[in-house]
């Protein structure tokens, strides 16, 4: 999937009315570090909370069904872009973890300083 095409993307894009010096990253190809990883779980409370459980590496893994713990949840989101939630923005100290229309309309009130 291209992000640049993706239906949701653009949509959340267009709300979020960027300032053009706005640097966003794309997780594809530029991989999340642990140091990035290791923020956004002090904003969000775990790393749990970032974590996809919509992914499809998540069904075909069958992650459900084991008792995975704060540890695993970074491992796998580091191991494979897939398993973060997405978009998260972060605003000023606020973390906005995934793509819903109530997620992306409290992001867009503030004055957003990195995207992930």
């Amino acid at each position: 999937m291209n992000l640049k095409t993706c239906n949701t993307y653009l949509r959340i894009l267009k709300e979020l009315n960027l300032p053009s010096d706005f640097i966003l990253q794309d997780i594809k190809t530029e991989e999340i570090t642990v140091k990035q990883l290791d923020e956004m779980k002090a904003l969000s409370g775990s790393y749990e909370a970032l974590f996809s459980k919509r992914s499809k590496l998540y069904k075909e893994m069958d992650l459900k069904n084991q008792d995975l713990e704060e540890r695993d949840y970074k491992h796998y989101i580091l191991e494979h872009y897939t398993f973060l939630s997405r978009p998260v923005i972060i605003v000023n100290d606020a973390i906005f973890i995934g793509n819903s229309k109530k997620t992306v309309a409290l992001a867009s009130k503030g004055s957003i300083s990195q995207s992930v």
